[in-house]
C-alpha cells in the first residue's frame, strides 16, 4: 500500500524493538534501553510479560495483539495510534515478538511513519526460528548437512496463493537448504503433501513451540509423518517447523529414544 507523504511537525519519537522469542534474557542491551525510556509502548500479543515488566513504571502500555492465524487489531489501526502518540510528544516502542524485519510486518509500518515524516530506528530481536533450534542444541547451517537457510510463512496473506512450496522443495533438495516455516502449524498437511513433491519422506523434521519459554515443547519426525505427528502430539501455534538434514538427530530421539538414551 502506497502512502502519500504528510509533512507535518512530530516532537516525538518512535523505535521498533525485537522483543526476542520469549525469553527476557535474550532480549539485547539496546532493545531493553529502549524499551525502559518508552513513554508508551504498543506490545504484540507474543511478548512475554517478563519483557514487558523492564517498561518504565509511568509508561503507558497499549496491548494490541498480533498472533497468526487468530483475530487482531487491524494493521491500519496500531499505525494510526503510533502515529497520533509520536504527534503528541511520546517515546514510542513497538515492541513485537522475534525480530520486527521477520514476519512482523514491520516494514509496513516503518513505510507508514516514514510517509507521515516520522523517523524510525528498528531494534534487531532474535527470531524465534533461531532461538527454537539453538535450544535443541541444532545448527541450521553445518558444512555437511546445510548449506544455506530459508524462513518462510506458512500464513498466506488472505487472497494470496502462498508460498511455492514445491519450487521450494526442489531447491532445498538441490541445494541442500534447511527450511523454517513460521506459522505453519494449521497448514502442515496441504505444506506437507507439497513439499513431498521435491523432498524424501525421510527427510527429519521438528516441530518447536513456544521457544525459548518455560512452556517449550517439541516433537521430531520426518516430513512423511508431519501432520500426524503435529496432531497426535497436539502441537499448536506458536510454533515453528524445521525441514532438513541438520534435524536428523531430533527425528532420531523421537524414533528411537532407548539408542538416544544408550548413547
Amino acid at each position: 500500500m502506497k502512502h502519500e507523504k504528510v509533512t507535518s511537525v512530530t516532537h516525538g519519537k518512535c523505535t521498533l524493538v525485537g522483543a526476542g522469542p520469549g525469553d527476557p534474557e535474550l532480549l539485547t542491551i539496546k532493545a531493553l534501553k529502549a524499551i525502559q525510556r518508552a513513554t508508551v509502548l504498543f506490545v504484540d500479543d507474543l511478548v512475554s510479560s517478563e519483557i514487558v515488566a523492564f517498561a518504565a513504571p509511568a509508561a503507558r502500555i497499549v496491548y494490541v495483539g498480533k498472533r497468526g492465524g487468530c483475530k487482531s487489531t487491524p494493521q491500519e489501526f496500531i499505525e494510526k495510534l503510533m502515529l497520533m502518540a509520536v504527534r503528541e510528544g511520546e517515546n514510542v516502542v513497538r515492541l513485537k515478538g522475534g525480530d520486527p524485519f521477520i514476519f512482523g510486518r514491520g516494514g509496513e509500518e516503518v513505510e507508514h511513519l516514514q510517509a507521515a515524516g516520522v523517523e524510525v530506528e528498528v531494534i534487531n530481536g532474535i527470531t524465534a526460528g533461531l532461538a527454537a533450534v539453538t535450544s535443541l542444541g541444532v545448527p541450521l547451517t553445518h558444512r555437511q548437512h546445510a548449506h544455506g537457510v530459508v524462513f518462510i510463512t506458512g500464513h498466506a496473506k488472505p487472497g494470496s496463493l502462498g508460498p511455492d512450496w514445491q519450487a521450494l522443495a526442489a531447491t532445498a533438495h538441490s541445494a541442500r537448504l534447511t527450511l523454517v516455516i513460521y506459522m505453519g502449524v494449521s497448514g502442515a498437511g496441504h505444506i506437507q503433501h507439497e513439499l513431498l513433491t521435491g523432498l524424501p519422506a525421510r527427510t527429519p523434521v521438528a516441530v518447536i513451540q513456544n521457544a525459548s519459554l518455560p512452556t517449550q515443547r517439541h516433537i521430531g519426525t520426518t516430513l512423511g509423518r508431519l501432520a500426524d505427528a503435529i496432531n497426535e502430539a497436539g502441537m499448536a501455534s506458536p510454533a515453528i517447523i524445521v525441514v532438513g538434514d541438520v534435524m536428523a538427530g531430533v527425528a532420531l530421539a523421537a524414533a528411537h529414544p532407548e539408542a538416544v538414551r544408550a548413547a
